[in-house]
Formats: C-alpha cells, sequence, structure tokens
C-alpha cells in the first residue's frame, strides 16, 4: 500500500478545495446577505453579537486562504473553532443526523475533522504556503 503515499499531496490539495469551497460559501451568504441578522443570532445563544461578525469573516476570510494554501494550518486553526462552536450552540442538541428544519451535528463535524487534519498536516506542497517556504523542485533548491 505504499505507493498510494505518492498520493498524499493530492489528497491535502482535495481536502483544502473541499473545506475551502465549502467555507466560501457558508461566509458569503453570511457576510453578503445576513450579517446583521446572523450576529443578532449568535448574540441570542448567548455568545456576544460581535462573534457573529468574527465567525462571518472567519469563515469566508478562512476558507479563501484554506483554498489557496496560504496560512493553510492558521486559518484551519480558526476555521476549526469557529466550526466547533457552531456544532456546540447550534446543532448538538438536535443529535447526529438532526431533521429537515433543524440540522445535525454531521456535517460540522465532517468539516471540522478536515480543518484538524489541515491544522496537522498543513497544506501540502500544492499551495502558496509551499512556495512561500521556499519549496518546489530539488534543482531550485540549491
Amino acid at each position: 500500500m505504499r505507493y498510494l503515499d505518492r498520493f498524499q499531496p493530492l489528497a491535502l490539495l482535495v481536502m483544502r478545495l473541499a473545506l475551502g469551497a465549502i467555507m466560501i460559501a457558508h461566509g458569503y451568504q453570511k457576510v453578503f446577505h445576513e450579517l446583521t441578522h446572523f450576529a443578532h443570532a449568535v448574540g441570542s445563544m448567548g455568545l456576544p453579537s460581535w462573534l457573529g461578525y468574527v465567525a462571518a469573516f472567519t469563515e469566508l476570510l478562512g476558507g479563501v486562504l484554506i483554498f489557496v494554501g496560504f496560512f493553510t494550518r492558521a486559518a484551519a486553526f480558526a476555521v476549526c473553532i469557529n466550526l466547533c462552536v457552531a456544532l456546540w450552540k447550534v446543532h448538538l442538541h438536535n443529535g447526529l443526523m438532526g431533521s429537515p428544519d433543524h440540522p445535525g451535528y454531521e456535517f460540522p463535524l465532517a468539516a471540522a475533522t478536515l480543518a484538524f487534519a489541515l491544522i496537522c498536516f498543513g497544506a501540502g506542497p500544492i499551495a502558496i504556503d509551499h512556495i512561500v517556504r521556499g519549496g518546489g523542485s530539488p534543482a531550485s533548491r540549491s
């Protein structure tokens, strides 16, 4: 099974693109369509309302950074915390699967797991992080 090791860079790219696209979509909707409403909803859950603004921009900007692979570990850390709070405050009481009008916690749990994996493994070699750190072909490092 060691032959599958060569696909690890591709797997990290797919993880980044999937999580980044999900977070960009969720963040875009919150920032550009319902920012004030979302902040009030966060405030109604017993958290400070200003954290709604932080959460919305974390989803949007964190998603963009994860998608392109820039400051990936820091962005994934922020997104992971965001998803864990969403899981705890919004979805946990609905159960794993929830119902059509009250979604469960399976989706934020899966997304938080992707974010945690990116915290642990980083963006991989197909990312801006790798280029900035001086990665690339062995010939370019000499």
